[in-house]
């Protein structure tokens, strides 16, 4: 039976006026709309009274507002038929823990149009087609039609090509037809291979063969064969690459033969639950690896999905590095075409022109951002560092852009010493997958992404894109975890990510690895789509899965680790000694695949490129860039222009581990040069890395570019002390338009340029990359090339991640300025962005002429680090030495006296050439000692140039030319790129809010202001307090909110509420609880909402909630997500009846902010001798906003000592202005305590920021504690006296 629900809301006032404004922009008689959820769940059996009272209950969610009028004219936004949406699985985990026997419930949005006159038909459709993702979503126009979402087919059949009786011919018309991209080699190969086996190929193998073979999967470019000019070349792409690795292997551990490469760590405090569940840290040698991917075909198809499982995917990667290994920081970047915002246009945009079914760039970066934060946002990674490049334009009479666009994604990881090695498998090791279903999605994604954009047939693009639910990739990788946590007991033997190809692609890769063949039956695949066919069932690249083998008797200790995550696996078959792989469907008892693992994986014919000899562009030498207004249109490009619509989406604080993300200083400005991790809670040491990339100068010369994004990425990477530049490792991600004759040449002289020579000279290796061959967009009569990219992401141990320099400067009038100019006074402008805003392109570009110069640039500039002399730090890089010291006078909140005098070169091209250089702030007593530094690296070009001024002016000379700008002024242009694309995603009102800070000369920025004493106390007792770290799934704030709990005295117990239904625990076994932070059943049903419900809904579990709360000494703490939880259960909570609930931002946005909140007077135990401080901490979340059913509750609340947190300003005022509230709540209040104080729930994070040096806002990091440990060590002792 199929129930239909409507809720009364759906979209938030703010979403509903942006759809209404688009449509109407092209249906002007449609003057208005509402938006609803319509539900859909299908009951087992007859639903009783009850049940369907419950599942109504369910699906009331959010926040409660007025409805609005229904119209005949509507249409609903559905999941694609055959699909089980992300939401639909969680919302079903939800109502099968409440006791309702059902299939599944999804959801759909429909949208009623109020016109001023009658539709017909024809046009509901039209305007509908605009509203919806193909993607993973479809239109219908009858409720009764939602029904079709939980229709089952039947199983469809295997197919094979008859190439026995027809011949080669049918086997090219089939690659043709089914977009698998192989190239004419490989079908002879294919064909001549089943001909000898006298064997029809099955469409699964077929399938099969071409992900596995894929230009995305075997970079045959780069391993192909090079004849340039008539002259073969000796060695290959990849080999020019291995040599950086050959040359210089210090440190590296595993380099190109895993999903990451590792590299040597140390010793450390790991804090993670041992067997007993207990959390504490544990002595092992941990490494950390690096890996960074681009996922770009999917990115141009489908934005948000696209960009989310590009995060996702690179994600697993990590995680299924060795025998298991966890994922702990991220990166990520976009390089797209020119952006045209509506309202924003920018002189050097051209009229914007695509296919039809490639996404706008402007799409891309509103919803691609959007999708890669929220992918990590869920899983509870920290995105800390990104690039973003815009380019367009037309050289010599060719175009040159990002229509395809670059979407980067990449990170660090740690892992044990114990498990960097895949072990080999033995006969009738069981092979397993782990994860989420397999569905009907990213069908040949591998050879769809090796293919030029537009080249592929639309419906085919659209099928090769995946879709993600990062909720289950968290269940899966702390089944992982708990894997490796179990140290030399680790069942997993060897594990594999499912990317492109899906478990036809990973489950050979795990056998080869293993040195055995397999056995497998199709039908133990988990699906929720029984109509597949068999080549569908093996080939989808359905996310959120892995594979992995384990011996049969660790399979009941495997299962009662998945059971307790509630993350699925299933046997799929087991390894056999032979090399061949044998896939049966015992359902309709035939052979899916059997061939030999040596056809699939084994030497089809190699690749050979020709490459005829360059023919050289007509790019003059150099260019003239004298306009009094260059330096408005530089800082105003959005390559230059600040990035902070990309960084405050996405989580920065999770894991309590982050020492430095991309926002500087007390003014949180996007100016970083460098991300740091901490390696543990306990260490100073810790990891850093951070991007280079100068792509636009690979028009007029590859190798430049190429050298010069190497350079970048150490010239900002080496703001941390990272120590001797040999302990950087390069990850080098090469896109190229291969195809084209002048692409290649540049693709092969770049490579040469960092393989053969820089990397060698410079002593650093690249034993990581990925390539992205088919960087072409082809539609009608038109082609845009990208430009040859080289995105280089550094990383490095990190010796003293206290040490960390940015571009903050001190406000000292005695520290003077250093510019030291690596470029050796040349001044070379080509490629800049001082040409792109003019739509010139000149040849004579910068470079790095001496590599042992930028050495010894390195070695001083650690050697600085190390003796505390330098005060801040910033790279000339985009934008040039103008970018750079707006920028740190932007982040300083101050102004800057620049003399430029003393350097013998044209103006425009000291302030906007974009050689390597960088600017320091040092004491002016220091100034000689630290020239001589430099100049016995032979460094000579080094200039005191100024200091700051109080007058907040950006003043600027050199002779009789000057810019003159007061900072506020130049900053806002500068934020206004931001600025447009937030208004447009979000909520344009709070945009305004946001750009109007920077007006403010006077705000002092973010410090604390502390009422009681930082001394704390040893903590030392045989007797600790135990309290439950409580956990659902999808939580992933746990183990730093364990971390805090530890070291102020507890014994904190890993406790997932699977524990409490299975009765491992009850919760009243605990005098304390802490709920974390994280995404419950991903925040469906509302945030923390699905969480509080299958607690409420379950008799068990409401009787040992209800208990707990009503003992006399208990105490609790609900923070982010658990905050929201126990807001729901305030019916069974004494004294929390006026706890407001809480709803969505009022930005529409998830909200990662560091903001200051105050603790007015409370009766809280959290909070004894807190009272009238404030203290900075960080907020992340999407649903933070309190909401009170009564208006007058929050008054109350507050007369009872019940409200312990309101935002403040920088003045420490109660505000309600974003983003200093970041959610809109009333009064600024974010933090509740009950009636007696002992029940609390609050927004921000503390268990994130109680170390100092977790404070990445402050530049005075110590190894001590922070103000916030004092909430942590009062719960203690209110325990232990109470």
């Amino acid at each position: 039976m199929i129930h239909y629900h409507c809720s009364q809301t759906a979209l938030s006032k703010n979403q509903e006026e942006k759809l209404l404004k688009k449509i109407s922009s092209s249906h002007s008689q449609i003057v208005n709309l509402h938006s609803q959820y319509i539900h859909y769940a299908e009951f087992i059996d007859e639903p009783s009274l009850d049940d369907i009272k419950t599942l109504e209950n369910l699906l009331i969610y959010g926040e409660p507002r007025e409805s609005g009028s229904t119209s005949k004219h509507k249409f609903i936004i559905i999941p694609r038929f055959g699909t089980l949406s992300p939401w639909a699985s969680k919302a079903t985990d939800i109502a099968k823990r409440c006791g309702l026997k059902i299939t599944k419930i999804e959801r759909g949005l429909l949208i009623n149009l109020i016109s001023e006159k009658d539709l017909v038909q024809k046009e509901i459709e039209e305007i509908s087609r605009n509203c919806f993702d193909r993607m993973t979503e479809t239109i219908i126009y009858d409720q009764i039609d939602g029904h079709k979402l939980f229709i089952q087919e039947d199983p469809k059949p295997l197919q094979s090509v008859d190439i026995l009786n027809n011949g080669i011919n049918i086997l090219h018309d089939y690659n043709i037809k089914n977009g698998l991209a192989l190239s004419e080699d490989e079908v002879q190969y294919l064909y001549q291979n089943f001909l000898k086996i006298n064997k029809n190929p099955t469409d699964a193998e077929l399938m099969m063969f071409a992900q596995a073979n894929s230009e995305h999967c075997r970079h045959k470019i780069f391993n192909a064969s090079w004849n340039m000019d008539g002259k073969d070349q000796e060695k290959s792409l990849f080999q020019m690459i291995r040599n950086t690795h050959n040359k210089n292997p210090k440190k590296t551990i595993v380099a190109y033969s895993d999903n990451s490469s590792i590299i040597e760590g140390k010793k450390i405090n790991r804090f993670y639950p041992g067997r007993d569940n207990k959390f504490k840290p544990h002595s092992e040698k941990t490494h950390y690896l690096m890996k960074v991917e681009t996922h770009n075909h999917p990115t141009a198809i489908s934005p948000f999905p696209g960009a989310a499982t590009g995060s996702g995917g690179e994600i697993r990667d990590e995680g299924a590095t060795g025998r298991g290994s966890k994922p702990k920081a991220g990166l990520t970047g976009f390089s797209v075409s020119n952006l045209n915002i509506p309202n924003y246009s920018l002189p050097w945009e051209t009229a914007p022109e695509k296919p039809d079914h490639i996404s706008s760039p402007l799409d891309i970066m509103i919803d691609g951002p959007i999708g890669g934060a929220s992918y990590n946002n869920e899983f509870g990674r920290p995105n800390i560092a990104g690039y973003f490049r815009v380019f367009e334009q037309k050289v010599d009479g060719k175009k040159y852009g990002y229509h395809k666009p670059i979407m980067l994604a990449g990170g660090v990881g740690n892992i044990s010493d114990n498990h960097t090695h895949k072990k080999l498998l033995d006969e009738n090791v069981l092979l397993i997958q782990l994860g989420g279903p397999g569905m009907l999605i990213g069908l040949g994604g591998g050879a769809a992404s090796s293919m030029d954009s537009g080249s592929n047939d639309e419906s085919l693009d659209y099928a090769s894109v995946q879709r993600g639910n990062p909720e289950i990739q968290r269940r899966a990788q702390e089944v992982i975890d708990r894997c490796w946590q179990l140290q030399e007991d680790n069942p997993i033997l060897s594990i594999h990510d499912v990317g492109a190809g899906g478990l036809s692609n990973a489950f050979p890769e795990l056998i080869n690895d293993g040195e055995v063949g397999a056995e497998f039956d199709i039908r133990n695949i988990d699906t929720e789509e029984k109509g597949m066919a068999p080549h569908e069932l093996w080939c989808n690249e359905s996310q959120e899965r892995y594979v992995l083998a384990i011996n049969q008797q660790s399979l009941d200790l495997f299962k009662k680790i998945c059971d307790r995550e509630r993350c699925p696996f299933r046997v799929i078959g087991k390894a056999k000694k032979n090399r061949h792989i044998h896939v049966k469907d015992n359902l309709l008892n035939q052979d899916v695949v059997n061939m030999d693992l040596d056809v699939l994986l084994g030497k089809p014919p190699k690749l050979l490129k020709k490459i005829p000899k360059k023919i050289e562009k007509d790019i003059p030498k150099s260019s003239k860039i004298n306009d009094k207004d260059l330096y408005k249109k530089v800082i105003s490009h959005p390559s230059v222009a600040s990035k902070k619509f990309l960084i405050t989406i996405g989580d920065r604080s999770v894991t309590g581990l982050i020492a430095q993300d991309q926002m500087v200083g007390p003014w949180q400005t996007p100016v970083s040069n460098v991300a740091v991790t901490k390696f543990s809670f306990e260490d100073v040491t810790g990891e850093a890395f951070a991007i280079g990339e100068r792509t636009p100068l690979a028009i007029s010369n590859a190798k430049k570019s190429a050298r010069m994004a190497v350079a970048e990425a150490i010239t900002n990477i080496v703001a941390a002390n990272i120590g001797n530049i040999t302990n950087v490792k390069l990850s080098a991600n090469w896109m190229a338009a291969s195809g084209d004759d002048d692409e290649d040449n540049n693709l092969f002289a770049a490579v040469h340029a960092v393989g053969e020579e820089l990397c060698p000279q410079l002593g650093i290796s690249i034993p990581v990359g990925k390539d992205s061959m088919s960087m072409t967009t082809k539609w009608n009569d038109r082609v845009v090339t990208s430009p040859l990219s080289l995105i280089v992401t550094a990383f490095s141990e990190c010796e003293n991640i206290q040490k960390t320099c940015t571009p903050e400067f001190i406000r000292q009038d005695d520290y003077i300025f250093l510019y030291i100019d690596l470029g050796m006074n040349q001044y070379r402008i080509g490629g800049s962005i001082a040409e792109q805003v003019n739509n010139t392109m000149s040849s004579e570009c910068p470079d790095i002429d001496d590599p042992k110069i930028l050495v010894g640039f390195c070695d001083v500039i650690q050697q600085l680090i190390n003796q505390n002399l330098i005060y801040a730090y910033h790279d000339r890089s985009d934008g040039g030495l103008f970018a750079t010291l707006s920028e740190m006078a932007f982040a300083s909140r101050c102004g800057i006296d620049i003399d430029l005098s003393q350097i013998n070169a044209e103006y425009p091209n000291i302030l906007f050439s974009e050689e390597l250089g960088a600017v320091i702030q040092v004491d002016k007593k220091n100034e000689e000692e630290i020239i001589n530094l430099f100049r016995e690296k032979n460094i000579k070009y080094i200039f005191n140039i100024g200091k700051i001024n109080h007058l907040n002016q950006i003043n600027i000379k050199h002779g009789s030319d000057f810019i003159l700008e007061q900072r506020s002024e130049l900053e806002k242009i500068w934020s206004l790129n931001s600025y447009h694309i937030q208004s447009i995603r979000d909520n344009a009102k709070l945009a305004a809010q946001e750009l109007s800070l920077v007006d403010d000369n006077n705000d002092p920025g973010i410090r604390s202001d502390i009422k009681f004493k930082l001394k704390f106390t040893s903590i030392a007792g045989t007797k600790k307090p135990q309290i439950a770290i409580l956990r659902e799934q999808g939580v992933n704030g746990h183990y730093e909110m364990a971390a805090a709990f530890y070291y102020a005295g507890f014994d904190t117990i890993d406790v997932h509420m699977q524990d409490l239904m299975d009765g491992n625990y009850t919760i009243t076994d605990f005098r304390a609880f802490v709920a974390c932070g994280g995404f419950s059943y991903g925040d469906v049903l509302g945030a923390g909402e699905g969480w509080s419900k299958v607690i409420l809904n379950n008799p068990m579990l409401r009787d040992q909630f209800t208990s707990f709360f009503n003992q006399s000494n208990s105490i609790a703490l609900g923070v982010c997500n658990g905050c929201q939880m126990m807001s729901n259960l305030k019916s069974i909570i004494p004294g929390a009846d006026k706890w407001p609930k809480f709803v969505k931002n009022l930005s529409d946005q998830f909200e990662s902010r560091v903001v200051t909140v105050k603790i007015p007077k409370n009766n809280s135990i959290f909070f004894n001798e807190m009272e009238n401080s404030s203290i900075p901490v960080i907020t992340a979340h999407g649903e933070g906003r309190a909401f009170f059913s009564n208006p007058n509750d929050h008054k109350e609340m507050s007369q009872k000592e019940q409200i312990t947190l309101q935002y403040v300003t920088n003045l420490h005022e109660v505000t309600t202005h974003y983003p200093l509230n970041p959610n809109g709540s009333v009064d600024g209040v974010t933090g509740f305590t009950n009636d007696d104080g002992r029940f609390n729930i609050m927004m921000p994070h503390p268990e994130r920021v109680f170390r100092s040096d977790q404070n990445t806002w402050s530049r005075d990091k110590n190894s001590g504690y922070g103000p916030w440990f004092k909430m942590f060590t009062n719960a203690y002792y209110y325990l232990k006296n109470s």
